[in-house]
């Protein structure tokens, strides 16, 4: 029985106060508990009781023993782990390598919560705890590294991590339907170790002969961890079959063994979307962390709507196309406007809805008539570096929905936070959405990512050349004027991407200077797992091409490259003006209009970079006397 609007147990007293004298799944998260469907180890909690599964959490347990691990008594299925809502790595790391000071999925937003590789490390305490139990890994963490992968941390290509976590499957991407399948046979009595044909899984193997499709080998983990253009191979092959449509099984051996990774889940329909969205979610964290100072991650989505799955915009550097995958889903208008409506009975709720987004905002469908029949291209993006005669950029729907949840009584003003594709919406002949967004959806700022204005460079990341940036805030500031609007873009930048040398970082810097821009938000690129990116960043190929690129590496490099976007600050000064050198700009350091910098000297520096005294300015007698009088004191 669904026991609705309350939280799942989290302890065994929990298990007690309902009458629970068995469980059946055990259910691990490196968040803190958030029932909320914008958390995947919710989702799957959620999905898992409406089948009929009793589910515990232990979320964020201490890792050093078992003893957490078998708090609750053994569970009768299995355990279900995942690392949180990202990585743990880039949870716990910077771009730069740096240990973060904050954690947005823990409790007071306090680090060292969960472990590094926390996927890895539950389920060897789990399998500690219960030799013989069966053991299911997903989240991004898993799903990212499901094949041999270059690690950023360790700077070397790391097995795949079912050969390090002891877990007995792997589900990738969106796990519901994989999920039901598999608890569904465990129950039913089925080994673990003859679950092998579910769509969206991976396991390891002796040989290929348990594998139920159509397969295709890559390079093992031997020869990747060797040859950097088998890498690069390896890592198109992977992406090339992650379709469901027409993607096969993905072999790759390692060692004696093999890892036998299956096609991809078919995507939830509208219908399933809907299901799973209107689960009988708490939508607020777990009370026993409000002593803590609450957990920060639910701020920005507990007033948010999430209306579609997958992202067809496919940008290299994003882990999406690799987890959720290209083809876009939606939930009806009727599930939307109902979790709208409970949102205005919430006490918190103050009449805005943040979001009413997802990966992509404004995508609201498959990009095309053909996908669904014949899967997505190979080799081809729909956006990129020039959309397909085949798009279909019609927003009418998303419009539709909008304004049905303006409507609503209680609701002040509709936003849009998450990613907009601003050449999807250039694309879109009627200009009706780009008009209603401008007039009713923007919170006095609108974030969009051009991240660079050098065409080849944009072409490594897969991203629209920057003409059409400057069509689309062309059009913006014309329609904040028809509309009397005071309205600002917010641009998304990004310096070191593999293919951006210092001298387009240096075009990059002039531009934003050309345009009157002082950019509030750059990222360093991150190689994260599993990305088109981050293959070119280990291998210096790309993998589309096989061609080489060039790859900013060192650290020095991309302290300049960022300096660079950031010239108008002092502190950086002496990095802008290394960088112009090395570019051979020095026409850029000076004192007219088109230049960045004033040369060193000018503003009180030594060649060297050294503060020279202000003559200017008379020395302090008081002090000096001050001085004085305590060294004759000592």
């Amino acid at each position: 029985m669904i026991i609705f609007n309350q939280f799942l147990p989290v302890s065994k007293a929990d298990m007690e106060a309902r009458d629970w004298y068995y469980y059946d799944f055990l259910l691990i998260t490196g968040d803190a508990y958030i029932d909320h469907p914008s958390f995947g180890a919710a989702v799957i909690a959620r999905v898992l009781e409406a089948q009929g599964f009793r589910v515990v959490i232990l979320a964020q347990p201490d890792w050093k023993s078992t003893k957490a691990f078998k708090a609750f008594g053994r569970p009768r299925y299995g355990a279900m782990i995942t690392a949180g809502n990202i990585d743990s790595m880039v949870a716990h790391y910077s771009a730069a390598k740096k240990r973060r000071s904050q954690d947005a999925y823990s409790p007071g937003q306090k680090m060292g919560l969960r472990p590094d590789r926390a996927a890895i490390v539950y389920a060897n305490r789990v399998r500690e705890a219960y030799p013989d139990l069966p053991i299911i890994i997903g989240g991004l963490e898993a799903s990212l590294r499901r094949f041999a992968h270059y690690d950023y941390w360790d700077d070397k290509v790391r097995r795949s991590i079912l050969f390090d976590a002891p877990a007995d499957l792997l589900v990738y991407g969106m796990g519901e339907h994989a999920v039901r399948e598999i608890a569904a046979r465990l129950a039913s009595g089925t080994p673990v170790a003859e679950i092998n044909d579910v769509r969206g899984t991976g396991y390891v193997a002796k040989d290929v002969s348990s594998c139920q499709f159509p397969m295709i080998a890559c390079e093992s983990f031997e020869t990747v961890s060797n040859d950097k253009r088998a890498y690069a191979f390896a890592n198109r092959i992977q992406y090339d079959e992650h379709d469901f449509v027409r993607g096969k099984a993905v072999i790759q051996p390692h060692g004696e063994q093999v890892l036998i990774i299956n096609p991809p889940a078919v995507p939830l329909n509208e219908k399933e979307l809907d299901f799973v969205a209107e689960l009988p979610f708490v939508r607020e964290p777990h009370p026993m962390y409000d002593e803590k100072g609450g957990v920060a991650a639910i701020e920005e989505v507990r007033f948010s709507v999430i209306h579609n799955r997958g992202c067809f915009g496919a940008c290299n550097f994003c882990s999406l196309a690799f987890h959720q995958g290209r083809v876009v889903s939606s939930r009806s208008h009727e599930s939307v406007i109902r979790e709208a409506r409970e949102m205005v009975k919430n006490p918190q709720f103050k009449g805005y809805i943040h979001d009413v987004g997802g990966p992509t905002a404004n995508f609201r469908r498959p990009s095309c008539r053909q996908q669904l029949k014949n899967g997505m291209c190979i080799g081809r993006k729909c956006l990129a570096p020039e959309p397909c005669k085949n798009l279909d950029a019609d927003h009418t729907d998303y419009l539709v929905l909008l304004r049905k949840l303006r409507e609503i009584q209680g609701v002040k003003k509709v936003f849009i936070r998450s990613g907009i594709r601003y050449d999807f919406m250039m694309k879109d002949k009627s200009g009706e959405f780009f008009s209603d967004l401008v007039k009713h959806h923007v919170s006095g700022q609108l974030k969009v990512a051009p991240e660079h204005c050098v065409n080849d460079v944009l072409d490594y990341m897969g991203k629209p050349h920057i003409e059409v940036y400057e069509r689309f805030q062309e059009k913006f500031k014309r329609l904040n004027i028809k509309h009397e609007k005071d309205q600002y873009l917010v641009p998304y930048l990004m310096s070191s991407h593999p293919g951006c040398t210092l001298s387009d970082a240096v075009r990059l810097a002039e531009y934003l200077h050309q345009t009157g821009r002082q950019p509030e938000q750059v990222q360093d690129f991150y190689p994260t797992p599993g990305t088109l990116s981050t293959c070119m960043y280990y291998t210096e190929l790309d993998p589309r091409t096989m061609k080489p690129v060039y790859v900013p590496k060192t650290a020095h490099e991309k302290a300049l490259q960022r300096a660079l976007l950031q010239w108008m600050r002092p502190e950086k000064k002496r990095l802008v003006i290394e960088a112009l050198n090395k570019a051979e700009r020095q026409d850029l350091i000076g004192y007219g209009k088109r230049c960045l910098v004033r040369p060193l000297q000018a503003q009180g520096y030594s060649q060297q970079g050294h503060r020279l005294p202000d003559p200017k300015k008379r020395p302090d007698k008081t002090k000096q006397t001050d001085t004085r009088s305590k060294r004759r004191s000592r």
